[in-house]
């Protein structure tokens, strides 16, 4: 037989009384809630102890959980701090790269100023230059040793004009174009000049080698009395460079002189000065004599 339709809920007393007790647990709980508000209202203290406890229990969880902030936040603090580090050295170092160059700029604008200062020098004497310029080339491959000046004709420059720098003798104009001029150097093998010790008045010819070095060769042979270290500048003999210039020191003794260095190297030469012929008259003197007689045989 088929059961009877639109049965209840309410007619299974376990249902019934399992629904009453949630009911009555809902209406204690909104009883004791409002009791607990009342109270808290009039006496807000009376609940400080289980704040209290509530608090204490809860704050080893927070401590926990405070630290494990501070740790991850020191965490990531540390990789920016490393990466911020890492980022500044490089600036740094870039700073320290930059100033060197600056510092070495500085330091060959100081050289160079000396070097200026220093030929400028040369110029203080009763002896007033023609020009001052530099040594911009030289031929420093071939068997002849020239150089090559930045001023010429436009400047007064004329041939055989001594070229002298900070450091001694450099040779003389050989050629001279309007803007450049081109030197004959001490070390060519068709160099001669007239020099003497500095400390007496013994006089040598110093003659070009073409190798870089000058072979002074004395006038007076006899015993030699040259040794290594003596200093030797020109004579003034000829009329064409003043005397007092210095020209070369005495590197090795041979029977007849020395091997001398010269102590004007052309090659770290830059700033030179252009001086006038000492006396012009003598020069002009010597280059029109006649050439004496060659004597023939039978």
């Amino acid at each position: 037989m088929p059961p009877p339709a639109g049965r209840r809920s309410g007619i299974n007393r376990k249902e019934q009384l399992g629904l009453f007790a949630g009911y009555l647990a809902v209406a204690i709980a909104i009883v004791l809630g409002c009791a607990l508000l009342i109270i808290s209202l009039i006496r807000p203290e009376a609940f400080a102890g289980l704040r209290n406890m509530a608090s204490d229990l809860a704050s080893p969880v927070g401590a926990i959980g405070g630290e494990s902030r501070v740790r991850s936040r020191g965490f990531f603090e540390d990789i920016a701090g490393y990466y911020h580090a890492g980022q500044r050295n490089a600036d740094l170092q870039n700073e320290v790269e930059v100033a060197r160059i600056r510092l070495a700029e500085a330091e060959a604008l100081k050289v160079e100023n000396r070097r200026l200062k220093a030929a400028l020098g040369m110029s203080e004497g009763n002896l007033k230059p023609v020009a001052t310029g530099r040594l911009i080339g030289s031929t420093s491959a071939s068997a002849r040793r020239f150089a090559y000046l930045s001023v010429g004709s436009a400047d007064g420059v004329r041939n055989g004009m001594p070229i002298v720098s900070p450091m001694g003798l450099v040779g003389r104009v050989l050629e001279v174009g309007s803007g450049s001029a081109r030197v004959l150097l001490l070390t060519d093998s068709e160099s001669m000049v007239p020099v003497r010790r500095a400390t007496d008045n013994v006089v040598a010819f110093a003659e070009g080698r073409s190798d870089g070095s000058l072979r002074l060769r004395l006038i007076n042979l006899g015993i030699n009395p040259l040794k290594k270290g003596d200093v030797f500048v020109t004579s003034g003999a000829g009329g064409m460079f003043r005397p007092g210039i210095a020209v070369a020191v005495a590197t090795e003794i041979t029977r007849d002189g020395a091997i001398g260095r010269v102590l004007s190297n052309p090659a770290a030469t830059d700033a030179v000065i252009v001086e006038p012929v000492w006396q012009p008259a003598a020069v002009e003197a010597m280059n029109t004599a006649p050439a004496p007689p060659v004597v023939g045989t039978d």
